[in-house]
């Protein structure tokens, strides 16, 4: 059985700090102590005192396999999320075909197995029209049911108020929405487009997909899951107002629960002058207020996990005007050093990062055995050092697209390794050959 033995690292887990090291033997974690020099290993790491994290669990990402090999796919933008120190990723529906029947479910589940390198998991996407299916979707199979309440690619848009009850009623599994009232959306593009024609500011944009927008969609969501008892989990919250629908209670008592996404704890309103189409996203990047109080969210525990919503375009799309050029923008390589970044500068402290980014994540999806750095668990861990400093240049972007938004940023932490089910995946700048993530495996 392969091992390492990783010493004299600053391990993260479980709400606190400490020195130790970590036995790792095949994929698990097989001892966790402050003094393991004595046990044998095929390599041991020294850490010199640097930080050991779980791998964060992605809850939300496009990896745009099946159906657009021009923006990203799953070997590519995995590799990508590994060099981040993401070991886990679950992606979201809205593929060429739409992940509507289980059948294409596991047909996106074959396409992993062997090309991801990270852990994988993938929605089943709900439709008007697919409630059937819905209905008989063994729980574990998908990590959860996603419900576009709001403008979508091809067939995914549920406005049916009778499809969207039986979806809330019947769900086998955790419904995960994006809530923005397309109405609204229409009504406000329509104001924007009598002033300036097709040459929209991109500054207009948390304007167009407004407060309103999501406000009007979310709570319908809470008021749906409140009626049928359903576990609901509402992605990428924008706006400081959504946050009154959530609770601050234990983690564990909630039903309802909410996401914050990095580039909303990082971009405000203010940053579309210079980045324009760069940071056009579905909900859009609000106000600076906006920005503070979804971070003091994550603090008063309203807002439980932290995701990437990683949904790459090409650079050639992104120069369109602001009609054409698409929504989504790709994160996954730099979310944990955003996060680091704001842990320097004082506003979110380590175990806080570590708590929505690996611990709750696990805790809210019913991953089995992941999530934490415990003895008999699955050894998916980030070893970052929170003093080498580096620069997002286009040479050093692995995203399949090409391009990133923080070109230019200077970030004080690096991802030095990570692992993946025991196995070293990234180190001294480079993936690591021979190393594939699992399927994630999640209990009723």
């Amino acid at each position: 059985m392969d091992s390492t033995l990783i010493t004299n690292a600053r391990i993260v887990t479980d709400g606190r700090q400490f020195e130790g090291d970590v036995l790792i033997e095949g994929d698990r974690i097989s001892a966790i102590g402050g003094d393991l020099s004595a046990r044998t290993a095929d390599r041991v790491i020294d850490a010199a005192g640097r930080l050991l994290i779980p791998g964060m669990i992605d809850d939300q990402v496009h990896f745009r396999e099946p159906g657009m090999p021009d923006k990203g796919d799953i070997a590519t933008d995995s590799a990508a999320a590994v060099a981040g120190g993401i070991t886990s990723f679950m992606d979201m529906p809205n593929t060429r075909p739409n992940t509507l029947t289980q059948e294409i479910l596991e047909d996106k589940y074959a396409l992993a197995a062997g090309r991801a390198h990270a852990n994988y998991a993938f929605y089943l996407g709900a439709s008007n029209d697919n409630l059937e299916d819905i209905k008989r979707l063994e729980p574990g199979r998908a990590c959860g049911i996603k419900v576009f309440m709001g403008a979508s690619t091809g067939n995914m848009l549920v406005d049916n108020p009778d499809t969207l009850d039986g979806i809330f009623a019947h769900a086998p599994t955790m419904v995960v929405t994006h809530c923005e009232d397309t109405p609204t959306i229409l009504a406000n593009e329509q104001a924007w487009r009598e002033r300036y024609g097709e040459d929209v500011p991109f500054a207009a944009h948390g304007q167009i997909r407004s407060v309103e927008a999501c406000y009007k969609s979310s709570s319908l969501a809470v008021e749906l899951a409140r009626k049928h008892g359903t576990r609901l989990h509402i992605l990428h919250l924008s706006t400081g107002r959504e946050l009154e629908l959530f609770s601050t209670q234990p983690l564990a008592e909630k039903q309802i629960t909410a996401e914050a996404c990095v580039h909303f704890l990082w971009f405000s309103d203010e940053d579309y002058a210079e980045k324009g189409a760069l940071i056009k996203c579905n909900p859009a990047i609000k106000t600076a207020a906006d920005r503070a109080a979804i971070l003091q969210g994550l603090k008063d525990g309203r807002l439980d996990v932290i995701g990437t919503d990683h949904a790459p375009h090409t650079w050639a799309e992104k120069q369109n005007s602001y009609f054409k050029a698409p929504s989504g923008l790709p994160l996954v390589q730099h979310a944990l050093p955003v996060l680091l970044e704001l842990h320097r500068r004082g506003d979110l402290d380590l175990e806080l990062i570590v708590e929505k980014t690996s611990h709750a994540v696990a805790e809210r999806f019913r991953i089995e055995e992941r999530g934490y750095i415990r003895e008999g668990y699955y050894a998916d861990l980030a070893l970052i050092d929170l003093e080498k400093p580096w620069t997002v240049e286009r040479d050093n972007v692995l995203y399949k697209c090409g391009w990133s938004p923080f070109e230019g940023t200077t970030f004080h932490a690096t991802i030095d390794m990570t692992w993946v089910n025991g196995r070293l995946a990234w180190a001294d700048g480079r993936l690591q050959p021979g190393t594939h993530g699992q399927r994630l495996k999640f209990s009723a």
